[in-house]
């Protein structure tokens, strides 16, 4: 084997999320015969911020990940790894739903290597009142805003069609679209929550990749189509955001991931976990190797891998970092100026919540129907509940007798809450469930916490110049920069892939050029809408 590999191009990769992982596979895939893959992990799990977290025979999705996607490559490849099921699973079976299962796909009760179709339900928690996630135009809503802030709101909206504002900030971005009254009312908090600076200061780069064509316009148009006959509204392009069901692993995201990984250990790739890259090592402006810090039982130790090319998804500050003197001083400045915010998941077992289900759907003991909850209550730091008896009933060791849920605070690295310990931040996080009537202390049966640094690449400070930076990697031949903090871009795990499809493209076919992989998610339409024929092409 070793006389083999010697003859082969060895490619390192760095990360093991799911731009790192798609990119060993796919390159081992195309030409195992010519390249030597090996994926360099930092810690001991696999997934980077799609992993799932399993303490006490419960399972915690770090983040929620629907699986869905415009792109339908990237829904034939998550097919291909974990096929749709073909039979009810266990909430199925307890509500006798009917859904459109695949003929002859795995049964969830049989195997755990099988993809569930979920049902979408995400709603805003404000004034102790539940509201449409994106927000609608339902009777309800405006029940709930009462007369004179359903009147603020309208008369806000209409006077968008007259001013236009300049869209130099998110603020602007988000007032365009659904004007000033709502955006108080259901960006402003939320958003300030997660980045730790108002709207204001952000780019409207962040809105324009997110949020993209939503608009209360939008929102209309959706509300109107559901009025047409079927045979009228199947022609019909549908918002992403508003899309109403999506794919999940049994047993969360980082299943799919941790397949992968085994399946690229058997065509030949190597998954070294804790090594850490801290040095990137260069030759007539080409790297020829990586120092990486590998961490064991008897301590670390550092050694230098020799590499042909170089697939990097760690963050643009830290890549930039391990460089070294070779780095002009302007693009250092700007690397070490992007800011990121880091997340902290508190995952509480429970007997029951206080929250009861007041829609039409159905659910196992009549719970609320929600995956996630974004929580707009002013007088919390709490930022969104992931409900996971709603993602996979298969993540609860009693799905029947516990509610789970995944409390979701979005912070820096040593700021308070950061440095709180899981005891502190666990007592914390109940005590705002408590305070906002949503469970009492009194019910948590378990609880575990998790921390992710540089969960979230940010849309301010020095991301303004980010384009000289990418310039000056791009000039790098043999590197190739992928996945959300690989490119500093808050991709989905489905663009992640996509940088790491167009790059081993570029690999394999000795494309110099990056331009592909940074366009990727930067065009308008991208993740903006889906049309029917590429509905049907992900069926």
């Amino acid at each position: 084997m070793a006389d083999d590999r010697s003859k082969k191009e060895r490619v390192l990769i760095i990360g093991a999320g799911p731009a790192g992982l798609t990119a060993g596979f796919e390159t081992l895939k195309a030409a195992s015969e010519r390249y030597d893959v090996i994926v360099l992990e930092e810690s001991q799990a696999i997934g980077g911020i799609s992993r799932t977290a399993v303490y006490n025979g419960n399972r915690m999705d770090i983040g929620g990940h629907r699986f869905f996607s415009k792109d339908p490559s990237v829904m034939r490849w998550w097919r291909e790894r974990l096929p749709i099921q073909g039979a009810p699973a266990k909430d199925d079976l307890i509500l006798g739903a009917e859904k459109p299962f695949v003929p002859g796909g795995p049964d969830p009760e049989k195997t755990d290597l099988v993809m569930l179709l979920r049902s979408r339900v995400s709603r805003i928690y404000s004034f102790r009142k539940f509201f449409d996630y994106p927000i609608s135009l339902k009777l309800q809503t405006f029940r709930n805003l009462g007369l004179v802030r359903t009147l603020e709101a309208g008369f806000s909206y209409l006077k968008t069609y007259l001013v236009k504002l300049p869209e130099s900030s998110l603020e602007n971005f988000y007032c365009n679209r659904f004007g000033r009254k709502l955006y108080s009312l259901f960006f402003e908090s939320y958003t300030e929550k997660l980045w730790g600076r108002h709207p204001r200061e952000i780019s409207a780069d962040w809105g324009a990749q997110r949020v993209k064509g939503l608009s209360i316009r939008k929102i209309l148009a959706d509300m109107f189509s559901k009025l047409l006959p079927a045979s009228w509204r199947a022609n019909a392009p549908v918002e992403t955001s508003l899309i109403e069901s999506f794919w999940y692993p049994k047993l969360g995201p980082g299943q799919l991931w941790e397949k992968v990984a085994d399946d690229i250990v058997s065509m030949g790739g190597e998954i070294r976990k804790g090594c850490k890259v801290v040095g990137v090592n260069f030759s007539d402006g080409r790297i020829v190797s990586l120092t990486v810090e590998e961490s064991g039982g008897s301590g670390s130790v550092r050694r230098e891998l020799a590499c042909d090319a170089v697939f990097s998804s760690m963050p643009l500050k830290d890549l930039i970092e391990c460089m070294g003197g070779s780095v002009p001083a302007r693009v250092r400045d700007i690397a070490l100026g992007l800011p990121y915010r880091d997340f902290i998941t508190v995952g509480l077992q429970l007997k029951k919540i206080q929250l009861r289900n007041q829609t039409k759907i159905r659910t196992v003991q009549n719970r609320i129907p929600d995956c996630w909850i974004y929580v707009q209550e002013p007088n919390v730091r709490l930022g969104r509940i992931q409900v996971f008896n709603n993602w996979s009933p298969y993540l609860l060791s009693d799905f029947e007798g516990r509610m789970s849920l995944g409390l979701e605070y979005f912070c820096a690295e040593g700021d308070d809450l950061w440095e709180k310990s899981a005891a502190e931040m666990t007592e914390f996080a109940i005590a705002e469930l408590e305070k906002i009537g949503i469970a009492d202390a009194a019910d948590v049966l378990d609880s575990h916490v998790e921390y992710v640094k540089k969960a979230y690449p940010a849309y301010f400070d020095t991301y303004a110049r980010i384009g000289e930076l990418v310039e000056w990697l791009n000039s790098i031949p043999n590197l190739y920069c992928i996945g959300r903090n690989g490119q500093h871009r808050y991709n989905n795990a489905d663009h992640s892939m996509v940088t790491a499809f167009e790059a081993v493209k570029n690999l394999i076919a000795g494309v110099e050029t990056k331009a592909n992989i940074w366009d990727v998610n930067t065009e308008k339409t991208y993740h903006e809408s889906i049309s029917p024929d590429e509905s049907a092409q992900q069926r």
